[in-house]
Protein backbone atom coordinates (compact mmCIF):
# COMPACT_ATOMS: atom_id res chain seq x y z
CA UNK A 1 0.00 0.00 0.00
CA UNK A 2 1.48 3.31 -1.01
CA UNK A 3 1.23 6.55 1.34
CA UNK A 4 -1.86 8.14 -0.70
CA UNK A 5 -4.15 5.24 -0.99
CA UNK A 6 -5.71 5.52 2.47
CA UNK A 7 -6.55 9.16 1.73
CA UNK A 8 -7.62 7.76 -1.89
CA UNK A 9 -10.16 5.63 0.23
CA UNK A 10 -11.22 8.15 2.19
CA UNK A 11 -12.09 10.42 -1.02
CA UNK A 12 -14.03 7.52 -2.59
CA UNK A 13 -16.13 6.92 0.74
CA UNK A 14 -16.91 11.16 0.33
CA UNK A 15 -17.47 9.99 -3.41
CA UNK A 16 -19.83 7.33 -2.47
CA UNK A 17 -21.86 9.53 -0.06
CA UNK A 18 -22.52 12.12 -2.36
CA UNK A 19 -24.16 9.92 -4.46
CA UNK A 20 -26.00 8.60 -1.79
CA UNK A 21 -26.97 12.11 -1.47
CA UNK A 22 -28.25 12.32 -5.13
CA UNK A 23 -25.24 14.17 -6.01
CA UNK A 24 -22.17 13.55 -8.41
CA UNK A 25 -19.51 10.74 -7.05
CA UNK A 26 -16.33 12.97 -6.39
CA UNK A 27 -15.08 13.26 -3.00
CA UNK A 28 -12.09 15.53 -1.75
CA UNK A 29 -9.73 16.21 1.20
CA UNK A 30 -7.19 18.39 2.40
CA UNK A 31 -4.03 16.85 4.04
CA UNK A 32 -1.13 18.82 5.81
CA UNK A 33 1.26 17.43 7.77
CA UNK A 34 0.24 13.96 7.79
CA UNK A 35 -3.23 14.63 9.00
CA UNK A 36 -6.98 15.56 6.89
CA UNK A 37 -8.10 19.01 8.19
CA UNK A 38 -10.97 19.38 5.31
CA UNK A 39 -13.26 17.04 4.05
CA UNK A 40 -15.66 18.38 0.56
CA UNK A 41 -17.89 16.31 -1.61
CA UNK A 42 -19.86 17.17 -4.20
CA UNK A 43 -22.74 19.22 -4.04
CA UNK A 44 -23.74 20.52 -7.41
CA UNK A 45 -27.10 19.22 -7.23
CA UNK A 46 -28.55 19.38 -3.88
CA UNK A 47 -27.05 23.37 -3.88
CA UNK A 48 -28.11 23.64 -7.95
CA UNK A 49 -24.59 25.28 -8.63
CA UNK A 50 -22.41 23.66 -10.74
CA UNK A 51 -19.33 25.03 -9.51
CA UNK A 52 -19.69 23.29 -6.04
CA UNK A 53 -17.68 20.78 -7.37
CA UNK A 54 -15.85 18.81 -4.21
CA UNK A 55 -12.06 20.38 -5.19
CA UNK A 56 -13.36 23.96 -5.78
CA UNK A 57 -15.38 23.80 -2.47
CA UNK A 58 -12.34 22.69 -0.63
CA UNK A 59 -10.16 24.80 -1.84
CA UNK A 60 -12.20 27.95 -1.20
CA UNK A 61 -12.77 26.41 2.36
CA UNK A 62 -8.99 26.23 2.51
CA UNK A 63 -8.03 29.56 1.73
CA UNK A 64 -10.74 30.95 4.39
CA UNK A 65 -9.28 28.67 7.13
CA UNK A 66 -5.48 28.12 6.64
CA UNK A 67 -2.74 30.56 5.81
CA UNK A 68 -0.47 30.47 2.59
CA UNK A 69 2.26 28.88 4.63
CA UNK A 70 -0.01 25.72 5.76
CA UNK A 71 -1.81 25.59 2.00
CA UNK A 72 1.69 25.52 0.85
CA UNK A 73 2.69 22.50 2.92
CA UNK A 74 -1.08 20.81 1.60
CA UNK A 75 -1.92 17.98 -0.78
CA UNK A 76 -5.41 17.72 -2.18
CA UNK A 77 -6.32 14.22 -2.70
CA UNK A 78 -9.55 13.71 -4.53
CA UNK A 79 -11.20 10.79 -5.99
CA UNK A 80 -11.22 11.68 -9.11
CA UNK A 81 -9.03 13.57 -11.20
CA UNK A 82 -9.93 17.45 -11.13
CA UNK A 83 -11.42 19.22 -13.84
CA UNK A 84 -10.07 22.28 -15.54
CA UNK A 85 -12.40 24.99 -13.30
CA UNK A 86 -11.31 22.97 -10.14
CA UNK A 87 -7.40 22.60 -11.18
CA UNK A 88 -7.38 26.59 -11.63
CA UNK A 89 -8.64 26.74 -8.03
CA UNK A 90 -5.76 24.20 -7.33
CA UNK A 91 -3.54 26.46 -9.08
CA UNK A 92 -4.40 29.84 -7.52
CA UNK A 93 -4.48 28.49 -3.92
CA UNK A 94 -0.78 27.48 -4.41
CA UNK A 95 -1.74 24.40 -2.84
CA UNK A 96 1.48 22.65 -4.41
CA UNK A 97 0.24 18.33 -4.72
CA UNK A 98 -3.03 16.62 -6.19
CA UNK A 99 -3.21 13.38 -5.96
CA UNK A 100 -6.31 11.78 -7.47
CA UNK A 101 -8.19 8.53 -7.48
CA UNK A 102 -10.41 8.05 -11.24
CA UNK A 103 -8.69 9.71 -14.71
CA UNK A 104 -10.43 12.41 -16.33
CA UNK A 105 -9.96 9.58 -19.44
CA UNK A 106 -11.57 6.97 -17.40
CA UNK A 107 -14.49 8.70 -16.08
CA UNK A 108 -15.05 10.54 -19.74
CA UNK A 109 -15.48 6.84 -20.71
CA UNK A 110 -17.81 6.05 -17.90
CA UNK A 111 -19.93 8.95 -17.83
CA UNK A 112 -19.61 10.41 -21.48
CA UNK A 113 -17.72 13.38 -20.58
CA UNK A 114 -17.97 16.42 -22.97
CA UNK A 115 -14.44 17.72 -21.65
CA UNK A 116 -12.23 15.29 -21.03
CA UNK A 117 -8.93 16.78 -20.09
CA UNK A 118 -5.50 15.98 -17.92
CA UNK A 119 -5.25 18.06 -15.04
CA UNK A 120 -1.51 17.17 -15.47
CA UNK A 121 -1.36 18.81 -18.47
CA UNK A 122 -3.44 21.66 -17.80
CA UNK A 123 -1.73 22.87 -13.92
CA UNK A 124 1.72 22.32 -16.41
CA UNK A 125 1.05 25.42 -18.00
CA UNK A 126 1.38 27.46 -14.95
CA UNK A 127 4.86 29.34 -14.08
CA UNK A 128 4.25 27.78 -10.84
CA UNK A 129 4.81 24.19 -10.21
CA UNK A 130 2.25 21.76 -9.00
CA UNK A 131 2.55 18.27 -8.60
CA UNK A 132 0.17 15.91 -10.19
CA UNK A 133 0.09 12.06 -9.10
CA UNK A 134 -2.04 9.68 -10.08
CA UNK A 135 -4.04 7.71 -10.78
CA UNK A 136 -4.14 5.73 -7.26
CA UNK A 137 -6.74 2.77 -6.82
CA UNK A 138 -8.08 3.80 -10.12
CA UNK A 139 -10.65 0.70 -10.36
CA UNK A 140 -11.65 1.38 -6.86
CA UNK A 141 -12.43 4.59 -7.97
CA UNK A 142 -13.89 4.26 -10.58
CA UNK A 143 -16.39 1.59 -9.32
CA UNK A 144 -18.52 4.34 -7.74
CA UNK A 145 -18.84 6.39 -11.09
CA UNK A 146 -19.98 3.18 -12.75
CA UNK A 147 -22.74 2.72 -10.33
CA UNK A 148 -23.56 6.17 -10.51
CA UNK A 149 -23.72 6.96 -14.02
CA UNK A 150 -24.89 3.36 -15.16
CA UNK A 151 -28.27 3.73 -17.76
Amino acid sequence: MTEHEPFIRQCIALAEQAAAAGDEPFGALLVADGAVRLTARNTVRTDADPTRHAELSLVSDACRRFDAATRARATIYSSTEPCMMCCGAVYWSRIPRVVFGCSAVALGAIAAGSLVTSSRELLGYGTRRVEVIGPVLEQDAADVHRRFWAP
